[in-house]
């Protein structure tokens, strides 16, 4: 005699969504009080929950569908099921450019207090400099837009420029300003 399969629980396809915190706060709820009962949808927030954490270096927002996509599909579901869901409400703001020096803003991306690194937009206006500097770890500067001398190198759109731990820039200016990518060591030394 073969023991009889379960189905599983009919609730377990909105658990990714939960876990993702795209389900609207009183679906949310719900599913949280749906959990303390059902072994398989726990189970299955347990095992997807495990997967979100080893994306900690992500901004969880990447993994959400855009504000126009979330209506479309709020719509769609509308039609199909006869039931309104409205998309959850944005949490992500922009990060703010911030003038650091005269002539310098910086747009903070990303920091990882263990390995000592930002990520972070930097604008200089036209005929700015950055101040002389030792690298302290791998500096990556990937230029947007403008242009932008390194010492005697000059860079234009789409160029990249990697710094090796131990060297410096003693000249970092541009005449037309300009906008880049900059990761780096938050132990660099300015001069």
């Amino acid at each position: 005699m073969t023991t009889p399969v379960q189905p599983p629980c009919g609730r377990i396809e909105l658990v990714a969504t939960h876990v993702l915190q795209a389900l609207p706060p009183a679906d949310a709820a719900a599913l949280e009080a749906h959990l303390a009962g059902c072994a398989d949808c726990r189970r299955e927030y347990q095992q997807l929950s495990g997967v979100l954490d080893g994306f900690t270096a992500w901004p969880t927002d990447l993994l959400r569908p855009s504000p126009a996509l979330q209506g479309r599909l709020a719509e769609r579901l509308a039609r199909e099921t006869g039931t309104a869901v409205a998309p959850p409400p944005r949490s992500y703001r922009e990060p703010a450019w911030e003038e650091v020096a005269p002539g310098i803003s910086v747009k903070m991306l990303a920091m990882d207090g263990e390995r000592h690194m930002v990520s972070m937009l930097v604008r200089l206006v036209p005929g700015g400099e950055y101040p002389p500097h030792s690298h302290a770890g791998v500096e990556e500067l990937h230029l947007l837009d403008g242009e932008l001398w390194i010492d005697d190198r000059k860079l234009y759109p789409g160029e990249y420029n990697l710094g090796p731990p131990g060297t410096g820039d003693t000249r970092v200016y541009s005449e037309t300003g300009c906008t880049c990518v900059l990761v780096t060591s938050t132990r660099d030394v300015l001069a």
